[in-house]
C-alpha cells in the first residue's frame, strides 16, 4: 500500500492529491466554512427532516470525498449529522428545509439531471452544494473541492452549472488479454489473461477520477471486438461486468460495452448477421434482456462495423441504418442506446487512383441515411474525416446531418501526436474543433452546438473520446499527459472554457499553488501542440509516420498503401487535390462559405493547404513564405522549441517532487532528441525531392 506522499509523487493521484494548504491565513479562512460538513438526503440515520449521512451510493461517495479533501487540506474536519450554521451543506433540493433559502435564487428544474448550485450564505455562514439529483450533488462536491485546490475565495459564491453535453464518455480500446490497442501507458486496468482482474481497487480509483471531472459514461472494451470480448455479453462474463458496473455506478458513471456485430455467428450459433433476418433480431433481443437482468442501468452498445475488416451490414447488402436500428430495437425496451461509429472505409484504394478519397467515406455513407436512425441511436463521428491526425479539417458530417443524433469523437490517446512520449497538450486542437463554424444554419452553427444536440433540437448528443490511461503508476505514461485527460472532461462539460483556464486548473490541482511553476508549465502546455505540429507533418497533409504502430517519421510510410493516406509528393510539388473543380470533390461536402474557402487556393488556410490542394513547392503561402521554405523553417524551429521545453522543465527541479520531475525530464529529453530525427528526415526528404535549398543554408542531409 502506497502512502499519500508516494501517491502524489508518482502521479497516481493525478489532480486529486489533496495536500495541506500551506498558507495558514487561507487555510483558516477556508476552515470557517469547511471545518464541518453534512450530507443531506440519504436514507438511514438522520433527523426527522431526513438529514443524515446519506445512504445512497452517490451521496456516500460525495460524503467520503468531502471528508477526505477537507481533512487533508485543512487538517481536520467534523462530519455532522444535521445541518447548522457555519458548515458545508450538501444535498438535493427538497431533501431538507435547509435548502429552502435557495428557492428564490435558483430554479431546480433548470438544473436537469446533472446541474448544481454552489451558494455562500451570508445569513448562516454556510456553503450549500445542491442539485436536483444526487449525481449533481456529487459534481457540486468536486467543484467545491476544486475551488479550494485552486485558492479561490469562498465568500459570495453564486455558481450555477449545467453540462452542455448530455453524454460525456470515455471509450477504452482494452482487450481481455490485457493489451490496449493504441495504448501508451501500460496494460489494461480491467483485464488480464482473458479474464477480469480480480483486484478491482484500481478500477474504483479510476471511477473516482472520472467523476471528479464529470465523466458520466464509459465503454470498457475495444471497438475491434475479438472472440473472447464477444462473450462479455454472455453469462460467462456478465457477473464480472455487473461488478464493474456497480463500481462505476457509485461515481455516477454508466457502463457500455463494445459488441461484435457478427456475434450471432461468432458466439450465437447462427450462420448470418443480416440485420433484417428475424432470427438475428431475436438473438439480440434475448442478449439485451440477459444483460439488463444483470445490469438494470446498462448504457448500451458501441459498434464499429464495416471498417478495417470488421463485419457489418454491408456484408449482407444492407445499410448502416438497418444495422444500427436492429440493435436499437433490442435495447429500446430497457432504455439502452446504440453508439454507432462512422469510421467506415472498407473500400480499399489503389494509390494510383486520384479520384477515390477516403476522406469522403463517412459523409458518402451516412448522409443519405439522415433521419432513418432510431431515436436511441447516436452516430459517433471522428473530429476529422481521416484518423485523428495532428491537423485535419472538421468532418463535414457536423452540419451535414440534421435529423440524426450524433456525438463528437476525439482521441485522448496520442496515437499520432507523440504517443505520450512527447508533450502535446491537445485542448487547443479540440477547442478549434468545438469552435469551428459549419454554417449549417447560418453563422454560429459550431460543432459545439451541433454535438450537444442543441442546434437541430436533437434529444441526444455529446462527446466521446478514446482513453489515454493504462496500468502505469501515473495512469498516462507521461505525467503531463494527464492534462489531456482532465482537459477533455472539462471541455465536454463546458466547451466555452479556454485551454489556458483548463491548464491552469490542472496545474494547481496537480502540483499545488506555486506561481513560478504554474507560469512555466502553463507556457509549456499551451505551446506544445503547435511545437509538435511544426516538426511533424506539414500544412495538414498528415500520415508521415511508420506504418502500423504510427510512431516516428516515415514520409513514404503510407504513400503506396491501400488506406488512402497519401501526400503525392513529386519533384515539383505535393498535396492532395480535394477540390470540386479538379479533384476528389471532398471540399464540396461543406456548407458555404466553408466549401468556397477550402475550394479556393487563394483563400484556403495555410495550415490545411496540402489537405485540399496539390501545389508547387514554390507556391507562396499567406505568411509570405514558399511551401518548401515553410517546411524547412518549421522543422528547424520545432526541434529548437522541443529542446526549450526540456530547458524550461529543468528550472523546476526544486519546485517539483523528485519522482515526477525525473519522470517528466526523461520524457522531454526523448522528445528533444526525437524532434531532431523528425526535422532531419522531413527536411532531407523534401530537399531531395524538390532540389530547392534552404534560404538560410542550414544543414540538410
Amino acid at each position: 500500500m502506497m502512502n499519500q506522499v508516494t501517491l502524489i509523487d508518482s502521479g497516481y493521484d493525478c489532480w486529486l492529491g489533496y495536500k495541506r494548504i500551506a498558507d495558514s491565513a487561507l487555510r483558516e479562512s477556508y476552515a470557517q466554512y469547511g471545518s464541518r460538513f453534512v450530507v443531506i438526503g440519504g436514507e438511514g440515520d438522520g433527523d426527522e427532516n431526513g438529514e443524515g449521512l446519506g445512504a445512497s451510493s452517490l451521496l456516500r461517495t460525495a460524503g467520503k470525498e468531502l471528508e477526505l479533501a477537507l481533512s487533508s487540506m485543512l487538517g481536520s474536519v467534523t462530519r455532522e449529522r444535521v445541518s447548522g450554521a457555519g458548515m458545508v451543506v450538501a444535498g438535493t433540493f427538497g431533501s431538507s428545509s435547509a435548502f429552502e433559502s435557495l428557492a428564490g435564487a435558483y430554479e431546480p428544474a433548470e438544473l436537469g439531471e446533472e446541474g448544481y448550485v454552489i451558494h455562500s450564505s451570508e445569513e448562516d455562514g454556510c456553503i450549500y452544494l445542491s442539485a436536483a439529483s444526487e449525481r449533481g450533488v456529487l459534481y457540486a462536491v468536486f467543484h467545491f473541492i476544486r475551488l479550494l485546490q485552486t485558492d479561490q475565495q469562498l465568500e459570495g459564491l453564486r455558481i450555477q452549472e449545467v453540462p452542455r453535453n448530455g453524454l460525456r464518455m470515455i471509450n477504452h480500446w482494452d482487450n481481455m488479454d490485457g493489451s490496449v490497442e493504441r495504448g501508451y501507458a501500460g496494460n489494461s486496468i480491467f483485464y488480464r489473461d482473458g479474464r477480469f482482474i480480480e483486484d478491482k481497487s484500481r478500477i474504483r480509483d479510476y471511477a473516482r477520477l472520472l467523476a471528479s471531472a464529470a465523466i458520466n459514461a464509459i465503454s470498457i472494451n475495444n471497438v475491434n471486438v475479438h472472440r473472447q470480448e464477444s462473450k462479455l455479453i454472455t453469462d460467462e462474463f456478465l457477473p464480472d461486468v455487473a461488478e464493474v458496473a456497480g463500481i462505476f455506478r457509485e461515481y455516477g458513471v454508466r457502463l457500455f460495452l463494445s459488441v461484435n456485430y457478427a456475434s450471432t455467428i461468432e458466439i450465437g450459433c447462427l450462420d448470418t448477421a443480416d440485420p433484417l433476418d428475424s432470427g438475428v433480431a431475436e438473438w439480440w433481443k434475448q442478449a439485451a434482456a440477459d444483460i439488463y437482468r444483470y445490469i438494470p442501468d446498462f448504457g448500451g452498445f458501441v459498434v464499429k462495423a464495416d471498417s478495417e475488416f470488421r463485419p457489418g451490414p454491408f456484408t449482407y447488402g444492407r445499410n448502416h441504418a438497418d444495422g444500427a436500428n436492429m440493435l436499437a430495437d433490442a435495447l429500446a425496451p430497457f432504455g439502452g442506446e446504440v453508439i454507432w461509429r462512422c469510421f467506415v472505409y472498407n473500400c480499399l484504394q489503389d494509390w494510383r487512383d486520384r479520384k477515390t478519397d477516403r476522406a469522403r467515406a463517412a459523409y458518402d455513407h451516412f448522409m443519405p441515411l439522415d433521419g432513418q436512425f432510431r431515436d436511441n441511436v447516436m452516430l459517433q463521428i471522428k473530429n476529422g474525416p481521416m484518423d485523428f491526425q495532428v491537423r485535419e479539417p472538421v468532418s463535414p458530417l457536423f452540419g451535414g446531418l440534421t435529423k440524426t443524433n450524433h456525438l463528437l469523437e476525439l482521441q485522448i490517446a496520442q496515437e499520432y501526436t507523440g504517443q505520450q512520449r512527447h508533450l502535446c497538450y491537445l485542448v487547443p486542437q479540440w477547442k478549434e474543433v468545438y469552435d469551428f463554424d459549419t454554417y449549417a444554419s447560418g453563422a454560429g452553427s459550431t460543432v459545439a452546438e451541433i454535438a450537444s444536440g442543441r442546434l437541430f433540437g436533437r434529444a441526444r448528443g455529446g462527446i466521446a473520446a478514446v482513453s489515454n490511461i493504462g496500468d502505469d503508476l501515473n495512469w498516462c505514461g507521461h505525467v503531463l499527459a494527464q492534462a489531456n485527460w482532465y482537459g477533455y472532461a472539462r471541455l465536454a462539460w463546458n466547451p466555452d472554457l479556454s485551454a489556458e483556464q483548463i491548464a491552469s486548473e490542472w496545474i494547481r490541482m496537480t502540483f499545488g499553488r506555486d506561481e513560478e511553476l504554474e507560469r512555466i508549465v502553463l507556457d509549456m502546455l499551451l505551446g506544445s501542440y503547435s511545437i509538435y505540429e511544426s516538426y511533424t507533418a506539414p500544412l495538414g497533409v498528415g500520415w508521415m509516420v511508420n506504418p502500423n504502430h504510427h510512431y516516428g517519421p516515415n514520409v513514404d510510410g503510407y504513400e503506396y498503401s491501400k488506406w488512402g493516406t497519401y501526400h503525392y509528393a513529386d519533384r515539383l510539388g505535393m498535396g492532395v487535390d480535394r477540390t470540386v473543380r479538379t479533384g476528389t470533390g471532398y471540399a464540396g461536402q461543406y456548407h458555404a462559405p466553408v466549401a468556397e474557402r477550402y475550394e479556393s487556393l487563394a483563400d484556403c488556410p495555410d495550415e490545411l493547404l496540402l489537405f485540399f490542394h496539390h501545389v508547387p513547392y514554390l507556391h507562396v503561402l499567406h505568411s509570405g513564405k514558399t511551401v518548401i521554405q515553410h517546411i524547412y523553417d518549421t522543422h528547424f524551429s520545432g526541434a529548437e522549441q522541443a529542446a526549450e521545453l526540456l530547458a524550461k522543465w529543468d528550472t523546476l527541479a526544486s519546485r517539483v517532487d523528485s519522482g515526477r520531475f525525473e519522470h517528466v525530464r526523461e520524457r522531454l529529453a526523448h522528445q528533444a532528441e526525437h524532434a531532431c530525427e523528425w526535422r532531419d528526415m522531413i527536411n532531407t526528404y523534401f530537399y531531395r525531392k524538390s532540389g530547392v535549398a534552404d534560404e538560410q543554408g542550414r544543414t540538410i542531409y
